[in-house]
């Protein structure tokens, strides 16, 4: 079920906020306060901030799934779906700055949504993996430990929402293009 437009105003304001403070410094108190309406309004929308955090999160979780489906299926190279997975991270991170912070930095306050979150991620990082080591049995990336390439890339991808914000005329798509190239081919000439 689609959310209303005011518990989406609600989860908006909730990201941004535990983006700032951290979720857990965060109250409905101050939710409320900055949307201008009182606390025992927004329950008339949500049952608890617990409830907003699992939705930034399993939503964000739920679209990277999808995305990477849709990538390990394609009948293209493996480079082609690295590609298409550097554009995937780009466009998400693009559009949910705040709710990205959530997703990297209070995933561990999950309650009843933990496991499932944790399982996606797994599932999505084994999938990458064997992108990669597919890559390096057909000779399309080097021959490097498949754990690097993960590692470099990962770590790049999941702070992407911490850069994008501050490139007010950034192109995203020279931006994807270029940061395909060097996580792909490096530095080098």
């Amino acid at each position: 079920m689609k959310p209303s437009q005011r518990k989406i105003e609600i989860i908006t304001t909730a990201a941004q906020l535990f983006k700032e403070k951290g979720y857990s410094a965060v109250t409905m108190r101050d939710i409320a306060k900055a949307m201008h309406i009182k606390a025992a309004s927004l329950y008339n929308h949500i049952n608890s901030k617990q409830e907003l955090l699992s939705h930034i999160i399993i939503s964000l979780a739920e679209d990277f799934t999808t995305g990477m489906k849709e990538v390990k299926t394609a009948e293209i190279s493996s480079i082609e779906k690295l590609k298409k997975l550097v554009a995937l991270h780009v466009s998400i991170s693009s559009n949910n700055t705040y709710e990205m912070a959530s997703l990297n930095n209070d995933w561990m306050h999950l309650e009843a949504e933990l496991d499932y979150y944790l399982k996606l991620r797994k599932d999505y990082e084994e999938n990458l993996r064997k992108i990669i080591k597919t890559g390096i049995q057909n000779n399309e990336i080097i021959d490097v430990n498949p754990e690097v390439v993960l590692f470099s890339m990962l770590s790049t991808l999941r702070s992407l929402y911490i850069w994008i914000p501050k490139k007010e005329d950034l192109d995203i798509q020279q931006f994807t293009q270029d940061l395909s190239n060097v996580l792909l081919k490096g530095i080098t000439k």
